[in-house]
């Protein structure tokens, strides 16, 4: 929105188009455009309909840049400005959107939501004796667009995905034969409705209604076999028809499958004392970004390993060794690099950060809290509170015992999303343990895991130094699919690529939150649903990517340079 005008003096207004490209960030990545919008012609706030596919997993980062330009017809297309933005920020954002400052002026708003459905509409309409906009000696200029129908937070809203082109100075045009995907359209369900609304084209971007139409893709495929005609109307008065001379659909299920497909499956029932809850009118499970979309928070903690097989913490070499010089020990480096990902879904970035393994006044304790305050604020505060540990008189002892921490945070989890469903909201909590060594007792630590299975909660072990860490294997051994709430790594394997330890570290998340919401029959909430003035927009980027697009005569677009933004090291999120 409000975009400068680059168009020059007595050129009018800018024609903007965005394109978009997944930048590298990881060695041996390399950049692509991933796709480009349609050109808004004459609008310096540009709502372009063009969806752009990607595919994103949890635990690696996926940065995009966004490119917006001034299509000039003949020369170089002027550029307008350019943000990134990295989709698990932006999947984690209420409503799954968030905004950016462009340097050269104006905000650059970004959202992500799950892809569902497959196959392909197409479509060819026209119109019959549409009621003019444009006064007695003038005609209007019409297009069409498809709108796709979302319950937000229990409000109505229509999000137009496909716009097609413009026919000048006609009351009865005829539109070229479009494609359009069904999963941007209808989610993949052919009964669900679509809005079909005609507009008047007008130079300033401020285009006229001229009539609308609720239908199915079932139902456009229905009259279009016959050419029948939908009546548009405008503040209940007619303003015309559209007749639908072609529409027809591939790459999608046959009813008899969706139906046998659903049959297989359990139905989410909300439970009583939830808020009202969304459930997909496909026949297909929840997913992990279905519950991120409703407003699903996670709650993290962390627990730390301060037996005294880490070594004297003075000595440089042993594992807890603080530096001077800003470089950081293991400990540092798995929590910094797996609650930075985290934290993308944790609203209000408050975390506990309790220790286990050490004598205060001769007893060991097996959970106890770390710094002065309950909870600490984002990384930097877990980090301060593990170097104030040990200023608190502590004596690094043993054994290795997490079956406290693993009660704690299980009870403290239930708690949590008992509480939200109070306010009709839903929690899920990770627990982050970081030890040198295996567990103590095997036998105690996996009953206590089986005990809190059902707990809202998913446990990652990440294992730091060279003990010999194969009697964790019992996580494995332990537990079904069903039971699965833990999660191991060896940080050893991943010392050098905090990108590949995240990975392994946390792509079991997304299926264990589905798992628990699921076996507890609670669907994911409505989709949150933001209006542009209530997101926060954000200060534009640290420092211009570098990044140079190549324009070519066919009309592809391709990385020409740049567009490499690696992550180095732990602690560069």
């Amino acid at each position: 929105s409000k975009l400068k005008n680059v168009a020059g003096a007595m050129k009018g207004t800018s024609d903007p188009y965005a394109v978009v490209t997944h930048v590298a960030t990881t060695p041996g990545s390399l950049p692509k455009v991933l796709g480009k919008t349609e050109v808004i012609k004459n609008s310096l706030s540009p709502n372009w309909t063009k969806v752009i596919s990607l595919d994103y997993e949890m635990g690696e980062p996926y940065k995009v840049a966004i490119q917006v330009y001034d299509e000039v017809k003949k020369g170089d297309n002027k550029n307008m400005g350019v943000a990134t933005f990295e989709i698990g920020e932006v999947l984690g954002a209420r409503g799954s959107t968030k905004a950016r400052k462009l340097k050269n002026g104006g905000t650059l708003f970004c959202h992500v939501a799950k892809k569902s459905g497959s196959g392909l509409l197409r479509l060819q309409m026209k119109a019959n004796k549409l009621t003019n906009t444009e006064g007695m000696f003038r005609k209007s200029d019409p297009f069409y667009e498809l709108s796709n129908k979302r319950n937000a937070a229990g409000n109505i809203t229509w999000d137009a995905v496909f716009r097609s082109e413009v026919v000048k100075d006609n009351l009865s045009p005829s539109w070229k034969n479009h494609t359009v995907e069904l999963s941007q359209l209808c989610q993949g369900d052919l009964t669900k409705p679509v809005m079909i609304a005609v507009y008047d084209h007008e130079s300033d971007g401020k285009h006229v209604l001229m009539g609308q139409v609720e239908a199915t893709v079932d139902k456009l495929v229905q009259i279009g076999q016959s050419n029948g005609t939908l009546k548009l109307k405008k503040k209940g008065n007619p303003t015309g028809e559209l007749v639908v001379t072609n529409a027809s659909v591939s790459g999608v299920e046959q009813v008899t499958q969706q139906m046998a497909t659903a049959s297989l499956q359990e139905r989410p029932v909300p439970t009583p004392a939830s808020a009202p809850a969304f459930v997909p009118s496909s026949p297909t499970a929840p997913t992990f970004a279905d519950y991120v979309a409703g407003g699903l928070e996670l709650n993290v903690s962390v627990a730390i390993d301060f037996t005294g097989s880490n070594g004297d913490p003075r000595k440089p070499g042993t594992l807890h060794y603080l530096h001077t010089d800003g470089q950081m020990n293991d400990y540092e480096k798995a929590v910094s690099s797996i609650v930075s990902i985290l934290s993308k879904y944790d609203f209000d970035q408050k975390y506990p950060v309790y220790g286990f393994g050490a004598k205060y006044g001769g007893i060991v304790r097996h959970c106890f809290q770390c710094g002065s305050s309950a909870e600490v604020h984002g990384v930097r505060g877990i980090l301060d509170a593990y170097h104030q540990t040990f200023r608190s008189g502590l004596i690094m002892s043993g054994p290795t015992d997490i079956t406290e921490v693993l009660q704690t945070a299980a009870a403290r989890a239930i708690s949590a999303q008992e509480n939200a469903v109070t306010q009709g909201k839903q929690v899920y909590s990770i627990l982050l343990i970081v030890t040198d060594g295996s567990v103590s007792d095997v036998n105690a630590t996996a009953q206590i895991l089986n005990q809190i299975h059902q707990s809202p909660l998913s446990v990652v072990i990440v294992g730091v130094g060279n003990a010999d860490f194969s009697a964790m294997q019992f996580l494995d051994d332990a537990s079904t699919p069903q039971t699965d709430i833990a999660q191991f790594v060896a940080f050893n394997q991943h010392h050098e690529n905090p990108v590949s330890l995240t990975r392994e570290t946390l792509h079991e998340i997304p299926d264990q939150v589905v798992r628990y919401f699921q076996r507890n029959n609670i669907a994911p909430l409505r989709a949150v649903f933001v209006e542009d003035d209530e997101i926060a927009i954000e200060p534009e980027n640290d420092g211009e990517i570098d990044l140079s697009l190549a324009f070519q005569d066919d009309g592809d677009i391709v990385v020409a340079g740049g567009g490499q933004n690696y992550t180095r090291g732990y602690g560069s999120y």
